[in-house]
């Protein structure tokens, strides 16, 4: 059998022609690009089950004498398609997410003055977190970008008010109501707090508490930057595109958010400036 197939192989090589490995790749892409947007997500089990329930369809509807069970999976699989899409309508809008992306890419930069506007922001935002390490009080900051947030600013608390190292310690002040949540910064603004985000579905562990997997979560949802604070260990921790760097100081989270949200005109905006750490120890649950 194995000679037979290598033969069917050998006696088709003459039909490959640029379009076919054009064809082969686009196919071989997609399908990459499906696994790696379910990867880390509880959708991949799930992704594996219909592969399995698929092939074992493929295989019993290859027995013509079968004709009812042939009949009734001909006609259960197109409402089978209409499940796949209300089972991964989460991972569906993701991707139409990051497609609309690129749009991004067209737009101008920002001229020089709302330049110096995001440095500002992002110098006391650094600011806000390494004082809020200090004192070990939980905070999650969200730097909206392309991706608009106001589904997750109007459920909150509207501040509308010039980001300042201040502002952002009053609002995770402990005694604060709005401590517990996120706020979400718009360009040089704090836009609300008190907002709550969707929880990421990723294995990260017992020791991340929701502030973590809340950080996450937005960050797939979209391509805003997430900020946590722990309350336990007062260890900095960047979120961005679903990949978390941890134990950053202020100089070196200024750095970060420096080329990721207020970038010059040749700056790497949306993409992680360095390499990540994946060695970088994990903090106590925050509880929160």
């Amino acid at each position: 059998m194995f000679a037979e197939l290598l033969d069917a192989i050998v006696s088709n090589l003459w039909r490959v022609n640029f379009w076919s490995t054009a064809d082969i790749l686009i196919v071989a892409l997609f399908i990459y690009g499906v696994l790696t947007l379910f990867r880390g997500t509880s959708a991949v089990s799930v992704l594996y089950g219909i592969a399995l329930l698929l092939l074992g369809l493929l295989i019993v509807g290859s027995l013509p004498r079968l004709t009812m069970l042939n009949w009734l999976l001909a006609n259960t699989l197109p409402v089978l398609s209409i499940a796949l899409v209300v089972v991964f309508q989460n991972e569906i809008r993701r991707a139409m997410e990051r497609i609309g992306r690129v749009g991004g890419w067209l737009t101008r930069p920002l001229g020089p003055t709302g330049q110096d506007h995001l440095v500002r922001a992002v110098a006391e935002i650094s600011r806000a977190c390494a004082r809020l390490s200090q004192r070990r009080q939980g905070a999650i900051i969200v730097l909206e970008r392309e991706t608009g947030l106001q589904e997750y600013s109007e459920a909150g608390i509207k501040i509308d008010g010039t980001v300042s190292a201040e502002l952002l310690l009053t609002i995770f002040f402990p005694n604060s109501p709005l401590h517990d949540a996120a706020a979400i910064i718009r360009g040089d603004r704090v836009e609300a707090a008190g907002c709550v985000l969707p929880l990421s579905e990723a294995d990260i562990g017992s020791q991340l508490g929701t502030r973590h997997r809340a950080a996450l979560g937005i960050s797939e949802a979209s391509d805003a930057i997430a900020i946590v604070v722990s309350e336990e260990t007062g260890i900095i921790s960047i979120v961005n595109n679903g990949r978390m760097v941890r134990n950053l100081d202020e100089s070196k989270l200024r750095k970060v958010l420096t080329l990721l949200y207020a970038p010059g005109p040749q700056g790497p905006r949306g993409l992680w400036p360095f390499r990540l750490d994946a060695t970088a120890p994990v903090d106590s649950t925050d509880g929160r």
